[in-house]
């Protein structure tokens, strides 16, 4: 797992973050998209 899996996770899980922001950190690198899937569920899309 990524070094930030578990932060964003966590906030994804608590409502703090939503799609948007979990696939913003794909983008900066915090998450894989294989990790994005796992968090919200969904297909990661470029």
């Amino acid at each position: 797992m990524s070094g930030k899996f578990e932060k964003v996770k966590g906030y994804f899980d608590r409502g703090l973050w939503n799609v948007e922001r979990v696939r913003n950190a794909v983008v900066k690198g915090w998450i894989t998209a294989e990790e994005f899937e796992i968090i919200t569920g969904e297909l990661y899309e470029e």
